[in-house]
Formats: structure tokens, C-alpha cells, sequence
């Protein structure tokens, strides 16, 4: 059974940087997609960024170009994110997705959810 599990979520002042962690468990094999997602207070859950096991084929939203950087590391099946430049409108609860057994990267859907991890910016 794949479980997803994030971590390193907290509290920032804007301007500030953040990394979150996911661990990917139950499936040892480079073929999946993963991807970072968020929910902020009364809003839907939108993506943020997503990334191919395969190869380094990265995707992110507008909103988030040149702050935030997608990256994994296969060997430990991590996810991470690293998030730069912060901004109050970044506050959500953070997930980490995963879609696995797929030969590419180029959607928003995905199978596997973690339980989320809330971040909060202050200005």
C-alpha cells in the first residue's frame, strides 16, 4: 500500500522560506509522478507544482515560478519543497501527492494523498 507522509510545515514571516518533506512508502520504483498541492481557508485546493520520478521534468503554477522549487530524491523516496520569498497568500495546508506506474508526468491527477501540513505567512 503507497502511504504519503508530509512534514516541515510551520510558521513564517513574509519574505521568509520553508522547505516541506514527503516520504513515499510502498512503492520503490521511479516510475511515478508526485506533486505538491494546497488549500487555503475557504478556498479549493489548487497545485502548486509537480515533478516525474523518470527524469527532472518539472511543472509549476504561475503563482509560484522563481519562489518555489520542486525536487525528489529517489534513492530515500522524498519529495520536497522548497519555498523562497513567502508571501501571506502562500498560507494553506500543504499536500504531497503521488501517482504511481504511469510513463509521465502531465497531469493533476494523483492517487496517493498525505494528510497535509499547514503553512502560515505573516506580514
Amino acid at each position: 500500500q503507497v502511504q504519503v507522509v508530509e512534514s516541515g510545515g510551520g510558521s513564517v514571516q513574509a519574505g521568509g522560506s520553508l522547505r516541506l518533506s514527503c516520504a513515499v512508502s510502498g512503492y520503490n520504483y521511479n516510475d511515478k509522478c508526485m506533486g505538491w498541492f494546497r488549500q487555503a481557508p475557504g478556498k479549493e485546493r489548487e497545485p502548486v507544482a509537480r515533478i516525474f520520478g523518470r527524469d527532472v521534468s518539472t511543472y509549476y503554477v504561475d503563482s509560484v515560478k522563481g519562489r518555489f522549487t520542486i525536487s525528489r530524491d529517489n534513492a530515500k523516496n522524498m519529495l520536497y519543497l522548497q519555498m523562497k520569498s513567502l508571501k501571506p497568500e502562500d498560507t494553506a495546508v500543504y499536500y504531497c501527492a503521488a501517482e504511481v506506474g504511469t510513463w509521465a508526468c502531465s497531469g493533476w491527477s494523483f492517487t496517493y494523498w498525505g494528510q497535509g501540513t499547514q503553512v502560515t505567512v505573516s506580514s
